[in-house]
């Protein structure tokens, strides 16, 4: 069974679909990819066995805007971030090194 989700682009706000298992759980669309995630096409059978999809506004099928109406897309890429696990523990996008140096500049 799937299901079409929508999903906008972060870049100019056009919308894409892509047709994929409902258990499947989002984390977040960035404008650049996880460091170390493995990203699917949307157009790849096996999404699941990926960290998350990466698109390409425009060239990955029709995108719309937000009524429905077809438009072209920027051609910019996006990604769309799973839930991910790591030995039963969800992992945050883009974490951390621990154990390694930390700079945090936001203190």
């Amino acid at each position: 069974m799937s299901v079409t989700v929508r999903y906008t682009c972060p870049h100019c706000g056009a919308v894409v679909s892509v047709a994929r298992t409902p258990d499947l759980a989002d984390r977040s669309v960035t404008t650049r990819p996880q460091p170390g995630w493995e990203y699917a096409q949307p157009t790849d059978d096996d999404l699941e066995a990926a960290d998350g999809i990466e698109f390409v506004c425009g060239e990955d099928g029709p995108v719309t805007d937000r009524d429905g109406t077809e438009i072209e897309g920027c051609g910019r890429p996006f990604y769309l971030n799973f839930v991910r696990y790591e030995q039963g523990v969800e992992l945050e996008p883009d974490p951390p090194t621990y154990g390694g140096p930390r700079f945090d500049f936001n203190a």
